[in-house]
């Protein structure tokens, strides 16, 4: 018991693993089956993913409009642009395509051509009626629809740039869903089962091509995308991660327990999933990947480390046991500072993020103590490695590459220093030409048939964005007075000037409807009643909508008459233009409405996500520099140096800001997915610091404190691991590139790419920098330890486990 205690923490461990080799896998086993059995709580989101806090103003008055108009999200629309809609056998097809949708339970509201109601003034009960506005009997006739077409356009400003574009003869319905299933598995059966088939019936009967958007649909065929990606993600990060492994290491035994480690990984992230009760989610998804790629890299270590070791003595047990020992600490530091930077996410106040960040920090951890046990174990239970399972180790490519490198630290570091500096000024040119994105379609699949459909509706019907102005008229009914509906009248005239945004709706626009359908549906009339008029046509509007369920204000004007709606719609071209344009409206909307009369909320889906994205910056922002802290005091405690602090920064900061040129230089836009290459990125590329420098502080310790000796003799012994594991790292996010989400592709392609830069500076810069600086670091150094003899196991227990295996 003494001696068992008088071992040192990692040589304990590594004397239990390989002494327990069958428990072990045991144990290893049970949590396997217990976390497969809460993959049955796994559940794909079907909510719309919210970037700001619940308690954000921003957020407050969103729910604050919703509470008062309901869902915004629950309308889909159909679209046609041809001329043969109009006659009588697309006519009927169209009709029965719309009247089944009609019918089906999912469905609240359909506004179409062939079911449209029209205003009529009914004298004798002094209020307006809806009446048809088509003839079901006269569908047959070619010439009546071609006259039905010239009276809809001609004839019904109202139902301009909802049901119509004038100048091109665009037509479209409303399919409005119930607004109860919009967030549920229900919306995803009623867009694939019933609307997807009866487009499709559609236009195999006529030959007219339709198309279909809004955000039920949007959304539902974003998450069928998200769902089939996941298991492409999966595959090819298996296959390339295995490929490079193999081509490493040039063992097939090594390169399959890689492989089971990566995937009962993978297994863990869905269990825990399921444990948390965590919805799959357009981050969540790649946590399987992330797992596979991030995993391969602590194999490549390990295993490398176990074949340098048996190369220089040919003892297995020996080696298998120093593997542990040796490379323990550096290994746990490594996944510590990898989970480090994932769990940053936690801080950023926002649900979405921070589930990404418990999740992938938890299945790092539990990937990194399934290498350390499973590795040694499998190993122990085969052939020792052969000679050409070790000749990676002098690798002539590689060995050349690793030369040069430490020549260039050895005899060239004011170059190095040159190129770095020269490097920093070039990417700070390219920060200043970074632009932050408000686009709500920019990350979306650009090859899918239905982003093709979002681009049509954006320019037949002047964008797809919307944009709600609430107005608060701090009184009953308010709404409905003249005076207020001038002032709105107003404010939609400035809107219309606006040239990123289109034609605004509001009860405005049917109170013009009423003064018309009172004049017989003269289209000079669609204006606002004067003051003469006011009392008789709107107390015909308000006779209409009295215990009716159609009522056509319902959806502009709360039930007290106190809120009213403005809608208007913005191309997503024009998102980086929304805070410009909120300032705007805004001083346009103080100037008509006196502020102790009226309340106007500026809010809408486009609003919410650019100040979304904007908050995501700002907090990422702060998670990184939280990141930089926690790294900066793991190198203080390891050193108690300052100076060694800011030589384990700068080899990371570099990278980052590298990218960051390039993103500005290429135009690629700060967005809710380029933001989180920083975060990610600086987690994986520290773990070469922390890996170099765990290295680096035992080299001391055998060297008696030699800094220059002890830093070739790390570079020799962890520069090929960081080569290694960056490669893998660097074609395992490449991966993501795959993808057919714009967000997903710059988030592999940019990752990629600044662990390529770390890799570089962490070979080239960071020795560069410890030698600099050999000259205090030395005294400065306090290590202040009692000199530990590592006890190494005896002959008999090196035959003991032999026997065993």
């Amino acid at each position: 018991m003494i001696k068992w205690f008088s071992l040192g923490f990692w040589e304990l461990i590594a004397r239990i693993v390989l002494r327990n080799r069958i428990l072990m896998l045991s144990i290893i086993v049970v949590i396997t089956a217990l976390l497969a059995l809460q993959w049955k709580n796994i559940h794909f989101t079907f909510t719309e993913a919210n970037l700001l806090p619940n308690d954000n103003i921003v957020n407050v008055e969103y729910d604050a409009f919703l509470n008062k108009f309901g869902e915004e999200g629950n309308l889909v629309i159909i679209g046609v642009k041809d001329d043969a809609i109009f006659t009588p056998k697309a006519f009927a097809s169209w009709s029965r395509m719309m009247n089944s949708l009609k019918k089906d339970a999912a469905v609240d509201l359909v506004v179409s051509l062939n079911d449209l109601k029209k205003l009529q003034k009914n004298e004798s009960l002094e209020t307006f009626e809806l009446v048809p506005f088509i003839d079901q009997n006269k569908t047959l006739d070619p010439a009546y629809l071609q006259t039905i077409k010239k009276e809809l356009i001609n004839d019904m400003p109202f139902y301009e740039g909802l049901l119509f574009n004038k100048r091109s003869g665009s037509i479209r319905s409303a399919v409005y869903m119930d607004k109860k299933i919009v967030n549920t598995a229900a919306r995803k059966d009623f867009i694939l089962e019933k609307l997807v088939p009866a487009v499709e019936v559609f236009e195999k009967e006529t030959g007219i091509d339709l198309r279909v958007s809004g955000m039920p649909y949007i959304r539902t065929l974003n998450a069928k995308t998200i769902t089939d990606e996941i298991s492409i993600f999966i595959g090819a990060s298996l296959l390339v991660t295995s490929l490079l492994f193999f081509f490493f290491f040039r063992s097939f035994r090594a390169t399959l327990i890689s492989m089971i480690i990566v995937i009962i990984g993978v297994m863990w992230s869905f269990g825990f999933l399921g444990l948390l009760n965590y919805e799959i989610t357009v981050l969540t998804a790649l946590v399987p990947s992330l797992i596979i790629v991030i995993g391969i890299p602590n194999c490549i270590f390990l295993t490398n480390k176990y074949h340098q070791e048996y190369k220089i003595h040919h003892n297995k047990a020996k080696a298998l046991q120093r593997v542990t020992t040796k490379v323990g600490m550096a290994t746990l530091m490594t996944n510590l500072t990898t989970a480090i930077g994932f769990a940053t996410f936690i801080a950023s106040n926002n649900q979405l993020l921070l589930e990404f960040g418990v999740v992938t920090s938890i299945n790092i951890m539990a990937l990194f103590f399934l290498c350390i046990i499973v590795i040694p174990i499998f190993h122990s239970f085969i052939p020792a490695p052969k000679e050409r399972h070790i000749e990676h180790l002098d690798r002539n490519y590689v060995k050349v590459f690793m030369d040069w490198i430490l020549r260039n630290v050895k005899y060239n570091r004011f170059s190095i220093y040159v190129v770095a500096v020269s490097l920093l000024v070039v990417s700070i040119i390219g920060i200043y030409e970074m632009r932050i994105s408000g686009s709500l379609i920019e990350d979306m699949p650009k090859k899918e048939a239905f982003f093709e459909d979002i681009v049509f509706f954006e320019k037949e019907f002047d964008g797809v964005m919307p944009l709600e102005i609430m107005i608060d008229t701090k009184r009953k009914k308010g709404v409905m007075k003249l005076s207020t509906l001038k002032r709105m009248e107003e404010l939609e005239e400035a809107i219309d000037e606006v040239p990123e945004l289109s034609k605004p709706i509001s009860i405005v626009n049917l109170v013009k409807y009423s003064k018309q359908a009172y004049y017989n549906g003269n289209p000079d009339y669609y204006e606002l009643p004067s003051s003469q008029e006011q009392s008789f046509i709107l107390s015909y509007a308000k006779n209409s909508t009295k215990n009716s369920k159609d009522n056509v204000m319902k959806s502009y004007v709360d039930a007290t008459g106190q809120y009213a709606r403005i809608t208007t719609f913005m191309r997503d071209e024009s998102g980086d233009k929304i805070a410009k344009i909120e300032a705007e409206i805004r001083k346009k909307a103080d100037k008509i409405f006196p502020a102790n009369q009226y309340k106007v909320t500026i809010t809408g889906k486009a609003l919410v996500f650019q100040k979304g994205t904007g908050y995501l910056l700002d907090n990422l922002l702060s998670s990184l520099a939280f990141a930089f802290l926690l790294t900066a005091l793991l190198i203080a405690f390891m050193f108690r140096s300052f100076k060694m602090v800011l030589v384990s920064i700068i080899p990371n900061l570099l990278p980052l800001m590298l990218t960051a040129g390039l993103m500005g230089f290429l135009d690629i836009p700060l967005k809710p997915s380029t933001i989180l290459v920083f975060g990610i990125a600086f987690g994986l590329s520290v773990d070469d610091t922390v890996r170099f420098l765990s290295q680096y502080r035992e080299e001391l310790k055998k060297n008696n404190w030699k800094i220059r000796k002890s830093v070739y003799a790390t570079f020799t012994d962890a520069g090929l691991s960081m080569f290694y594991t960056s490669i893998v790292l660097f074609f395992g996010f490449s991966v993501f590139m795959l993808s057919s989400f714009g967000g997903t592709i710059a988030l592999g392609g940019l990752i990629s790419l600044t662990l390529l830069f770390g890799m570089l500076s962490n070979l080239m810069l960071l020795p560069a920098l410890v030698l600099t600086l050999n000259k205090t670091l030395a005294n400065e150094q306090d290590f202040i330890e009692p000199k530990i003899d590592i006890i190494e196991p005896s002959d008999a227990e090196i035959d003991e486990l032999e026997q065993k295996k």
